[in-house]
């Protein structure tokens, strides 16, 4: 069959190959002029899902410890919980969030460790608020059994 010959690109080459695959990839946003939004954590047992917001609630990121790349039992830990918050910081600081309002969901592990991460990397929290859902008379009883 004989030798195959590799051709290699030049470096002028492969530069517009990358620009044409970064803006391709590249998210399209643009800075917020208020520089302030808002961080849902909601917090199970299973799993912990952060999502990053502006000021008036339309999604501009989220992120969960499962899309990180924790499995099983791993992603309700507060250290997977304290990961997922560092990402979606490190994505506010791209789109120019600096000002945030926490509103917190759930009873998971990850709750409290969540916030001190937030507050660790940088952001600026105003409020802090618990948004879980507390049922004030439960479900209605099952009817009586008749025997």
């Amino acid at each position: 069959m004989g030798k195959k010959r590799v051709i290699k690109p030049s470096g002028e080459e492969l530069t517009k190959e990358r620009e044409k695959v970064e803006a391709k990839n590249a998210v399209v946003r643009a800075p917020l002029a208020s520089q302030s939004g808002r961080i849902y954590i909601f917090s199970s047992y299973n799993n912990t899902i952060i999502t990053l917001t502006g000021p008036k609630g339309d999604v501009l990121s989220w992120t969960s410890a499962g899309a990180i790349g924790f499995k099983g039992s791993k992603k309700a830990t507060p250290f997977a919980a304290s990961k997922v918050a560092e990402k979606i910081c490190l994505t506010g600081q791209k789109l120019g969030v600096t000002k945030v309002a926490v509103f917190v969901r759930g009873i998971g592990g990850g709750r409290e460790s969540a916030i001190r991460s937030l507050a660790g990397h940088g952001l600026e929290i105003i409020s802090i608020a618990d948004i879980t859902p507390v049922p004030h008379n439960g479900c209605r009883p099952p009817k009586a059994r008749r025997i």
